[in-house]
């Protein structure tokens, strides 16, 4: 009988395998096709993640998870993927639950790591300035996540294998926020999102669908301290986020 199980659970396994690898084929990268936006249309809950999609690299119980906490706990003591041998912690996310407003970042840093939150070194600091000086907003008012986890060592950037592992959390923590905007900061939190290979100074700016959401791809705060001057453009950015949350602007 075991060994009937056991052939049963490999094909069922390889049957997976064949789907996703199919999915990721057809797609490219990681994450959704890019469907401009024409005219923002009203946020719709996002679509059930199909069987064929679910990431070999899952909790068993993650998709039952009916709260943030319960998906920080089916993510345990990770161990899914190389990074978990250089990590100093686990960086979840923070922020309100039920946020308008969620930013998603590539990877956490030295900083990050040590104190288990994300974007509190000097990319961190930016990130608050333009949440709290530029939005008027509170940074505990937005939730704050990453694509994955844990630091990748020397802040290398992040690879397909580690990404895969992270992404099913990361989608299930947006689903159970359910934002009306979700700013995806840097080229791999768009890639993951989008699932585009088209470089983000092409994508930035733009309005993009995610599962009913509406996504605006912006340059990472990191990228900006090295580019001081491309704080123009992500301020233009921001800008229209803001609108679309009818919060106030300067006038133009």
């Amino acid at each position: 009988m075991g060994d009937v199980t056991s052939q049963g659970d490999r094909a069922t396994l390889a049957a997976i395998v064949r789907a996703r690898v199919e999915y990721d084929r057809e797609l490219g990268v990681l994450g959704y096709p890019e469907r401009p936006l024409a005219a923002a249309p009203a946020p719709e809950p996002m679509r059930p993640v199909a069987a064929t999609e679910i990431d070999l690299f899952a909790a068993p119980g993650l998709h039952r998870a009916q709260s943030l906490e319960a998906v920080r706990a089916e993510l345990g003591d990770c161990t899914r993927c190389k990074l978990a041998g250089h990590r100093t912690q686990i960086v979840f996310g923070v922020g309100n639950p039920k946020a308008r407003l969620v930013f998603v970042g590539e990877a956490p840093g030295r900083d990050e790591d040590a104190q288990g939150e994300p974007f509190v070194g000097r990319a961190g600091q930016l990130l608050t300035e333009i949440i709290t000086k530029g939005m008027k907003l509170k940074r505990e008012d937005v939730y704050i996540c990453n694509v994955i986890k844990c630091r990748p060592p020397e802040n290398r950037n992040p690879e397909p294998d580690e990404v895969a592992s992270c992404e099913p959390f990361l989608l299930r923590q947006l689903e159970l926020i359910g934002p009306e905007v979700i700013v995806a900061l840097g080229k791999f939190a768009v890639q993951t999102l989008l699932r585009e290979k088209t470089p983000i100074t092409k994508l930035r700016g733009r309005w993009y669908d995610y599962h009913g959401i509406r996504l605006m791809p912006t340059f990472h705060p990191a990228y900006l301290l090295r580019n001081p001057a491309e704080k123009r453009v992500v301020w233009e950015d921001i800008q229209k986020v803001m609108r679309v949350l009818g919060l106030p602007t300067p006038a133009r």
